[in-house]
């Protein structure tokens, strides 16, 4: 069955729970707005379906079973996540409320990218393939996935990006923006050690 609403749950809570994506949309709501924070937005919602297709198509399996490569992906992507933490800890608001740092939101393409060293994806789309594949020719099977990933994730991109663009009303003394990026900036810390478990 091409929809199976096993997999788009399954899909959901994947993808809902906090992850490096999760917190950087939200963080990015927050420090720059939601339009701002829609090409990154729109770059998680393609690059999962990537990642969603590939997994379909075979090449997951080339990632399981060479352990050098997961490694140097696993590598890539703490890297990358403890960079963005850091600069989520050192952003700043003025008195006035306006945003100090310099900053920008991430674009379409290097969301799209991130996706490729994000080990959340990865691990949720090999767990969907394996246990969710309904029998169809590989080809189909990877429309089905990018369709499950892209379409459950484009609603869970935009919840966590509206939520954190509404917390800005919240966030507006310098005080308390510092915590709330500083909070996010260590969430976002501890989800680059998760990639090695």
């Amino acid at each position: 069955m091409f929809f199976d609403p096993l997999l788009y749950g399954f899909v959901f809570l994947g993808m809902f729970s906090p992850g490096p994506n999760v917190i950087m949309l939200t963080a990015s709501g927050a420090r720059f707005g939601f339009r701002a924070s829609v090409p990154h937005l729109l770059g998680v919602v393609l690059g999962v379906g990537v990642i969603g297709a590939v997994t379909a198509l075979g090449v997951g399996a080339l990632v399981l079973a060479n352990p050098v490569l997961g490694l140097v992906l696993q590598m890539l992507a703490a890297a990358w996540i403890l960079w963005m933490a850091w600069s989520y800890y050192r952003a700043t608001r003025s008195p006035a409320g306006l945003v100090d740092d310099a900053g920008t939101p991430m674009t379409l393409w290097q969301a799209v990218l991130f996706q490729w060293i994000n080990a959340k994806v990865w691990a949720v789309a090999f767990a969907a393939s394996a246990g969710y594949g309904a029998g169809m020719a590989p080809s189909w099977e990877a429309v089905r996935l990018a369709t499950a990933f892209s379409g459950v994730n484009l609603g869970v991109c935009l919840f966590w990006t509206s939520a954190g663009a509404l917390l800005t009303t919240l966030l507006h003394s310098p005080r308390r923006w510092q915590v709330f990026m500083r909070i996010m900036a260590l969430l976002l810390a501890v989800s680059a050690l998760m990639v090695f478990l």
